[in-house]
C-alpha cells in the first residue's frame, strides 16, 4: 500500500529565500490556487525524498509574526494551527531563515514554538554567510532552540541534500510529539522579551566579522542616499520607459509584418463577403493589433523582475517612504503600486502586506491609477501616430519622453488622490511606523527571470485569445450589421449597430473631442483597456478597407486632431477601464461599496482631465 503524503508547511520571514527553497525542492511539481474565501495565494508543491517518501509542501506567505495583522499573517497562523478551512494540520513546520541575518527569523522561531508543532529550522544562503565571515555554530543553535537545524543553499545543485535526508529521518521515524499549543497574540512587552531572547541565542551561537564591509553595504551607501538615491531611481524608471520604444520596435515591426501577410493571404484566398470580413477585419485586425504590443509588455516585466530579483525593490520602497508619507501612504505601499505598473490586479492583491486597514484601503483605491501594461497598446498607438519619432537634446527619444510623462502624471495623480483621501476621510489617523528588512543584493537568476517573463507573456496572450477575441467578435458584429441598403454610397459601417450606439453616446463625449468611433471603442474597453485598440482597428478597417487595417496609426492621424489624441491619452490615465480590476477591488474590500467609489471617482477624473486637456490644446492651436 502506498504511503500517505507527508505534509510540511514552509514558514519564514520575507526575503529569507523561502520561495527559492520551495522551487528547489518541488521543481515543476507545483500548483497555485487561492485559499477558500480569500484572495491569498496558495502555493503547493510535491517532492520525493531519497528514500521514496512522497511529501506535500505548502509555501505559506512570508511573515514576521503570527499576530494576524494582515490577511497573509492570518493565513500563515491559521494553517500552522490547523484552523484554515480545508487544510490538513501540518506534520512538520519547516522554518526558513537567511543565515546572513538571523535576528528576526530566530524571534519568529521562538514564537512558532508556542504552537506546539514539530519544527525544523533551515539556514538558507549558508554559502553567502560563510563568504561574509559569519560563523554559525549549528549544533549549539539547535540545542538552544530545542529543534533540529540544517543548512541549505537553495540556488545550488545539491544544496538541499542535508534537508532531504533529515526529512527522510523524521518522516520514517516515530511520529514527532506535538507539544501543547499555548500560542496567543503577544503584547508589545512580550515581543520585546522574545527579541531579547533571540538576541541572546544569536550572541551565543553566531560569530560576526569584526569589520563587516560587504558589497551590499557599499552599494547601499550610494543607492540609499537621500538625494542621489532618488536620482538613481528616477533614472532607472526613465531608462525603462525609453526601452519600451527603442528595444521593442524591431520585434513589433516583425510581428506587424506577419499579421499583414496573414491578412493579405486571407484576402487572396477567401471570396469577398462576411467570412472574409470577419477573419480579416475582426480577428486579424482586432487581435493582431493588440498582440503586436507584446514586446513592449515583456520589456516592462523584464525590468520589474530584474529589479526584484536583484534586491532593489525594497530599496526603492525605502527611498519613497518619505515622499509617500507626505501623501498619506505607508512606505510598504510602494511595492504594490510598483507592481501595478505591470497590472493593477496583482498590485491590489499585494496590499495584503500592509497591516493597517486604512493604509491598505487607500493603496487599493489609487493602485488603478498606476499606468499598467494594458495601457501600453493605447499609449503606443496614439503616441506613434501623433508624436514624431525624433531625438531631443541629441539622445532622448521624444516618444519615450512622452510615455515617461504619462507615467509620471499617473504617479502624481495617485499621490494627490491619496493626500485628499487622507485629508477628508482619515485626517486623525496616525501613520504606522515603517519597518522594512533590506535583502542582500544578488545576481538575478536568469532561469527565474525567463520563467517569470514566459508566464506573464502567456497570460497576456491568453487574454488576447479569450477576452479580446470575444470583444472583437462582438465589435465586428455590431460594425457589420445591418448591411447597408442597396445603392448606399457611404461606408457600410455608417449604417451599422455600432454607428447607432456610438452616435447615441457621442453627445456626452463630444465636449472631450471624441467621435462616435471612439465612443464605440470605449465601451468594450471597459472589459480590458487594450480592447479599445483592437476595437478601433476593427471599426476603421471595416470603414476604410485594407489600407486602414494595415496603417491604423496613419488613419487616426488623418481623422483625429492632436487635441483629440491628447484628450484620449488624458482619459486613459484615469478611466476605470478594466472590469477585472474592479472585481478584485470588490473581493479585497469585501463588498460593492469601494468598488463603485473607485469606478465613479476615476470616471469623473477621466472626464474632467480630458475636458481640460482638449480645451487647452484647442486654445493652443492643436484642434
Amino acid at each position: 500500500m502506498e504511503a500517505a503524503l507527508y505534509n510540511i508547511v514552509l514558514v519564514g520571514t520575507p526575503n529569507s529565500g523561502k520561495t527559492s527553497l520551495f522551487n528547489a525542492l518541488t521543481g515543476s511539481r507545483q500548483k497555485v490556487a487561492n485559499y477558500p474565501g480569500v484572495t491569498v495565494e496558495r502555493k503547493q508543491g510535491f517532492f520525493v525524498t531519497p528514500r521514496g517518501r512522497q511529501v506535500s509542501l505548502i509555501d505559506l506567505p512570508g511573515t514576521y509574526s503570527l499576530r494576524g495583522r494582515s490577511p497573509d499573517e492570518e493565513i500563515t497562523r491559521d494553517v500552522v494551527l490547523g484552523r484554515a478551512k480545508g487544510e490538513t494540520l501540518p506534520e512538520l513546520v519547516l522554518c526558513v531563515a537567511d543565515a546572513t541575518n538571523l535576528r528576526l527569523a530566530i524571534r519568529l522561531v521562538l514564537e512558532m514554538k508556542h504552537t506546539g508543532r514539530p519544527m525544523v529550522l533551515a539556514l538558507n544562503m549558508f554559502d553567502i554567510a560563510k563568504r561574509r565571515g559569519v560563523t554559525v555554530n549549528v549544533p549549539a543553535l539547535s540545542a538552544a532552540l530545542g529543534i533540529p537545524v540544517v543548512t541549505s543553499i537553495a540556488v545550488r545543485k545539491g544544496g538541499t541534500d542535508e534537508l532531504l535526508q533529515l526529512t527522510d529521518l523524521i518522516a520514517a521515524g516515530p511520529a514527532q510529539i506535538a507539544h501543547k499549543n499555548d500560542w496567543r497574540p503577544h503584547s508589545v512587552a512580550e515581543l520585546r522579551a522574545t527579541q531579547r531572547e533571540a538576541d541572546r541565542i544569536i550572541k551565543e551561537t553566531v560569530s560576526l566579522p569584526a569589520r563587516p564591509d560587504t558589497w551590499t553595504a557599499r552599494v547601499d551607501s550610494v543607492v540609499l542616499h537621500p538625494v542621489f538615491g532618488l536620482v538613481i531611481l528616477a533614472a532607472i524608471l526613465f531608462v525603462m520607459f525609453q526601452a519600451v520604444f527603442a528595444w521593442a520596435q524591431p520585434v513589433m515591426e516583425l510581428i506587424a509584418g506577419g499579421f499583414e501577410l496573414l491578412g493579405q493571404w486571407v484576402q487572396a484566398t477567401l471570396p469577398a463577403g462576411l467570412l472574409q470580413s470577419f477573419i480579416q477585419n475582426g480577428v486579424i485586425s482586432g487581435v493582431g493589433s493588440v498582440i503586436v504590443f507584446l514586446p513592449q509588455i515583456i520589456i516592462i516585466f523584464l525590468f520589474i523582475l530584474l529589479l526584484e530579483d536583484f534586491g532593489y525593490m525594497a530599496r526603492a520602497a525605502f527611498l519613497m517612504d518619505r515622499i509617500m508619507g507626505g501623501a498619506g501612504l505607508h512606505g510598504r505601499a510602494f511595492i504594490p503600486l510598483l507592481s501595478s505598473f505591470a497590472c493593477a490586479i496583482p498590485g491590489i492583491m499585494a496590499t495584503r502586506v500592509i497591516d493597517n486597514r486604512r493604509d491598505r484601503l487607500t493603496t487599493i483605491l489609487i493602485a488603478p491609477l498606476m499606468t499598467c501594461s494594458a495601457r501600453i497598446p493605447v499609449y503606443t498607438l496614439i503616441i506613434s501616430a501623433f508624436i514624431p519619432a525624433k531625438q531631443v537634446w541629441g539622445w532622448i527619444n521624444l516618444q519615450g519622453l512622452v510615455m515617461f510623462g504619462l507615467y509620471v502624471t499617473g504617479i502624481t495623480s495617485a499621490m494627490a488622490v491619496s493626500a485628499l483621501i487622507k485629508f477628508f476621510m482619515w485626517r486623525d489617523d496616525a501613520p504606522a511606523p515603517f519597518m522594512l528588512e533590506l535583502p542582500d543584493y544578488k545576481l538575478p537568476r536568469l532561469r527565474s527571470i525567463a520563467i517569470g517573463i514566459y508566464t506573464r507573456a502567456m497570460m497576456f496572450l491568453q487574454r488576447a485569445g479569450t477576452t479580446i477575441f470575444a470583444m472583437m467578435v462582438l465589435i465586428w458584429f455590431l460594425a457589420s450589421f445591418p448591411q447597408p441598403p442597396v445603392g448606399a454610397t457611404d461606408p457600410g459601417i455608417d449604417y451599422s449597430l455600432a454607428a447607432i450606439i456610438g452616435r447615441f453616446i457621442e453627445p456626452v463625449l463630444a465636449p472631450l473631442g471624441f467621435n462616435w468611433q471612439i465612443a464605440v471603442a470605449l465601451i468594450p474597453g471597459m472589459a480590458a483597456r487594450e480592447v479599445a485598440v483592437a476595437a478601433l482597428g476593427t471599426v476603421y478597417s471595416i470603414e476604410g478597407g485594407k489600407e486602414a487595417a494595415e496603417q491604423i496609426g496613419q488613419v487616426l492621424a488623418s481623422k483625429w486632431s492632436l487635441a483629440t489624441a491628447l484628450s484620449l491619452l488624458a482619459w486613459y490615465i484615469f478611466a476605470p477601464q478594466c472590469a477585472s480590476t474592479l472585481a478584485v477591488i470588490k473581493r479585497e474590500t469585501g463588498g460593492w461599496r469601494w468598488m463603485w467609489i473607485t469606478f465613479f471617482y476615476m470616471l469623473s477624473l477621466a472626464y474632467v482631465a480630458s475636458l481640460i486637456t482638449y480645451n487647452i490644446a484647442r486654445s493652443l492651436g492643436a484642434g
